[in-house]
């Protein structure tokens, strides 16, 4: 017997099939199979955010431990492998460390191999969907709280949403909360490209691991022979788009709703929206964060931006 869908997952798949730009949300992309992809493609050479990321991490895991007061609650959003995180954790030694994924499979694991390391840190995950309310564990109630958004997750959502988050996540941790959040920057078309699409054929797994799912969860007979994935840029939007396109015309059904592909035709699966430093400082204020340090690698690829929820003011 076939397991009850995810609604939600149904509703998304049905909506952005139906769509006249045809998308799904790409929060689905990370089941258990996706995460696991993502975490792979993490480790390969041509996808840069990672590693820069990391030794940017390590480079400033001293300041970071002098900024940041050792008795904050770390609540990481998105947290997946949390291979990142252990860098963080050494650094200011917190009370408490919250990962919260929507993927909650993956996340227990991560979290035990979290405890088998770091065996003093109360580790506390949390299964949900970090753009939509959810409650922190009790235990932490009564500590300062230090989000960390790590991997450029907020170039995933276009801007309008991306204020959204940042304000959710405001309301949520209080003011007075601390956010260290990893953006990526703008650079050559060509590096961006190559992160995307590399030959290993990785992150053609990821993105048709959705069709996949599609047809696992939700009765999908979608032939996945049938589409590819496609990397594009999008100068005026100053993203990374991923699409999967058509590579013949294509009739199949899901949860007995009939659709019908063209051959060219795409579905957007995600996008990477990259940031100049100005562009990422206002979108920082616009989602109610005061950036109060910011910094970089040498090649300027990357970046990490320390924000404060500043208490709200009536004038300038």
């Amino acid at each position: 017997m076939l397991a009850t869908p995810d609604l939600a997952f149904r509703n998304d798949v049905l909506a952005g099939l139906a769509a006249a730009i045809p998308a799904v949300p790409a929060r689905w992309l990370y089941d258990e199979r996706g995460s696991e992809l993502f975490d792979a493609i993490t480790r390969l050479p041509s996808y840069y955010p990672t590693a820069t990321e990391t030794a940017l991490l390590e480079r400033i895991a001293p300041e970071l431990g002098r900024r940041i007061q050792s008795n904050v609650a770390v609540i990481e959003f998105g947290s997946g492998s949390s291979t990142k995180t252990p860098l963080l954790l050494e650094a200011i030694k917190p009370a408490a460390y919250v990962p919260v994924d929507i993927s909650g499979e993956f996340l227990e694991k991560s979290a035990e191999e979290l405890r088998a390391n770091i065996p003093a840190l109360p580790v506390l995950p949390v299964t949900a969907d970090f753009r939509l309310a959810f409650t922190l564990p009790n235990q932490i109630a009564g500590l300062p709280k230090l989000g960390f958004f790590p991997g450029s997750t907020i170039g995933n959502f276009v801007p309008r949403s991306a204020t959204d988050l940042l304000r959710h996540f405001r309301e949520l941790l209080g003011t007075g909360a601390m956010l260290l959040i990893g953006m990526d920057r703008v650079k050559p078309v060509e590096r961006l490209l190559a992160a995307y699409d590399e030959p290993e054929g990785v992150t053609a797994s990821f993105n048709l691991n959705l069709v996949e799912r599609i047809n696992r969860e939700l009765e999908g007979t979608i032939p996945v022979e049938a589409f590819r994935h496609e990397v594009r840029w999008n100068d005026i939007l100053s993203r990374i788009e991923m699409h999967l396109v058509a590579k013949r015309d294509v009739d199949f059904t899901v949860s007995g709703k009939a659709f019908a592909f063209r051959a060219g035709e795409s579905i957007h699966t995600e996008n990477s929206h990259k940031y100049g430093r100005r562009g990422a400082r206002m979108l920082l204020l616009a989602g109610g964060w005061t950036p109060v340090d910011e910094w970089t690698d040498a090649n300027g690829d990357f970046s990490i931006v320390l924000a404060e929820a500043q208490p709200n003011r009536s004038a300038p």
